[in-house]
């Protein structure tokens, strides 16, 4: 059984169901139960039609909980109007999902809490950790945006600044985490980008353009993480690196700087050295700056201490990391790359195998695991 296709039909089948008069919960509850089905009876006997076969067993899912639940008695009228399959639309509805996830009524975070778990189909532990909170809390934040939406007709779509944050967040987990996501963010962002001339969907999708190009050189044939001042540039995709220059100068050349639009140049300035040694950190320190004085972001904050201990030392690079938050995600990690610039190996060699025990993912904590056999190494010899 195709689960890739499973994922990609779940947004489509939503829309369909919010779009025929179901909450946006009780789709949601009844396209999962829908897949359960699927996973179920597929795999001896595949449709035809998958999307009207999930069409068709979402709605009547939905149907059979609306009529256990006397408060949506009325619902029932709309039993003749089941869909059948082969009828279902054929338009990709994912884009417009978004947009109706982020709806007036939520705030942003909890717009795209709701958007990432329903749509993008994170976890809720992946979630937690984009936004740097405890899994508890983020569980707790999208049921509370579950029931605030539960009686809502989605007929106010959101605003573009909290679609763009979902996409950018579902971008990062695909290009770094356990799914595979960077894609679809991609090619979203590029429908959107075809819809409006917004400076900050342009430089998001900049942004994504210029990290997907240096994705074939991330990693090595064994999955070994390889660290950016390691990587091979000849496999970075040249193509898309040009293309998200071109896109990021027309933004820039409105004069309405944004967060996405300093991140993409600072990723530009990375596309644009071939090799390590030739990376203009001063820029992007300055970039950093830029990005810092939007955004005010922890995260930007520690890429600004380590690209300062690039262009003015590790010490300097520690100094700006020492006014920082201990508990920051790959604020230990951080440390130890700039500690062993600066000649402490022995800190440094602890804190990579600190840092490694409280690693996001499994590419990274390897990573981190070998740095810090590779300097127990060296201190021993």
């Amino acid at each position: 059984m195709d689960e890739s296709l499973l994922r990609t039909l779940t947004p489509t089948v939503i829309s369909v169901l919010v779009r025929r008069g179901a909450d946006f919960a009780a789709a949601e509850d009844a396209v999962q139960d829908a897949l359960i089905e699927a996973v179920r009876v597929w795999r001896d006997d595949p449709p035809r039609d998958p999307k009207g076969w999930m069409v068709t067993v979402a709605w009547r899912k939905f149907l059979d909980a609306a009529r256990a639940d006397t408060s949506r008695r009325h619902r029932e009228v709309l039993v003749e109007a089941e869909p059948v399959p082969g009828q279902g639309e054929t338009a990709d509805d994912t884009l417009q999902l978004y947009f109706l996830c982020a709806h007036p009524s939520l705030t942003p975070a909890s717009a795209v809490a709701l958007t990432l778990r329903a749509v993008g189909g994170l976890t809720t532990r992946q979630i937690a950790q984009a936004y740097l909170v405890p899994e508890a809390t983020m569980a707790q934040r999208i049921s509370r945006a579950k029931r605030t939406v539960s009686s809502i007709r989605f007929d106010q779509p959101g605003d573009v600044a909290t679609v763009l944050r979902v996409l950018y967040l579902v971008f990062n987990e695909g290009y770094t985490g356990d799914v595979d996501l960077a894609a679809e963010a991609i090619r979203l962002t590029r429908q959107l980008a075809a819809r409006t001339r917004h400076e900050e969907v342009a430089g998001l999708l900049a942004l994504m353009l210029l990290h997907h190009a240096r994705r074939p050189a991330r990693t090595a044939p064994d999955g070994r993480l390889v660290p950016l001042a390691e990587q091979d540039r000849s496999l970075w995709d040249t193509r898309l690196i040009a293309e998200g220059v071109d896109v990021l100068q027309a933004a820039l050349a409105r004069d309405r700087l944004g967060e996405f639009q300093a991140q993409a140049a600072i990723a530009a300035l990375h596309a644009d050295a071939r090799a390590a040694e030739e990376t203009d950190w001063v820029q992007i320190v300055e970039w950093y700056d830029e990005l810092v004085r939007l955004t005010g972001n922890p995260v930007a904050r520690l890429n600004r201490a380590v690209a300062l201990g690039e262009a003015d030392g590790p010490r300097a690079g520690l100094a700006a990391l020492a006014e920082l938050d201990p508990s920051l995600p790959r604020h230990t990690a951080a440390a130890a790359y700039l500690h062993e610039h600066d000649g402490d190996l022995v800190t440094a060699a602890r804190l990579y195998a600190e840092a490694a025990r409280s690693a996001p993912n499994l590419p990274e904590r390897d990573h981190l695991t070998r740095q810090a056999a590779r300097l127990n190494a060296k201190l021993r010899g």
